[in-house]
């Protein structure tokens, strides 16, 4: 029996890890006639600054802003370049791990999680363990955890946070 994934999520960060991720995300999807949702997880305890204060709203906000249109570039490039218009842009608040792993697929019933084997955060990997293992022990649905690069395909780079 082939697997068949008709709901496929790809979080990304900005690493070059997450965009190797997304751009097989973009074949399995096309190949399964699948939706694509793409996922920014801002996670809440970024926003405590130094000297214990909390960021301002305005702070916040152009953080968000930016993952907003990170985001926006990425669908544009899948749309555009690799034609597959079933896709959607999502930024949430919160843990990257329990978003990643339970929540978000629990509330759009994705069958696939696709991810990097690394992000951009090597400080919290070494001392709280990697997004993407906490994702591949926990996850409510199939991970597949891409470390290789997509042959002779375009790739979508969107501007980085």
């Amino acid at each position: 029996m082939v697997q068949e994934y008709k709901k496929i999520l790809v979080p990304v960060d900005g690493s070059e890890e997450a965009e190797l991720a997304l751009n097989k995300a973009v074949r399995v999807a096309k190949m399964n006639n699948a939706h694509l949702d793409v996922l920014n997880v801002l996670d809440t305890k970024q926003f405590a600054g130094s000297y214990s204060g909390m960021l301002s709203g305005d702070a916040i906000f152009q953080i968000s802003e930016d993952a907003q249109n990170y985001l926006n570039s990425l669908k544009y490039d899948i749309q555009n370049k690799e034609h597959l218009e079933d896709v959607e842009i999502h930024v949430r608040f919160g843990s990257p791990k329990n978003v990643i792993a339970r929540d978000f697929p629990n509330d759009h019933q994705t069958d696939l999680i696709m991810m990097g084997s690394t992000g951009l955060n090597a400080v919290e990997r070494m001392l709280m363990g990697s997004v993407t293992e906490y994702v591949n022990r926990n996850a409510v649905c199939d991970v597949l955890i891409v470390k290789t690069d997509v042959d002779n395909q375009t790739q979508i780079k969107g501007q980085k946070k």
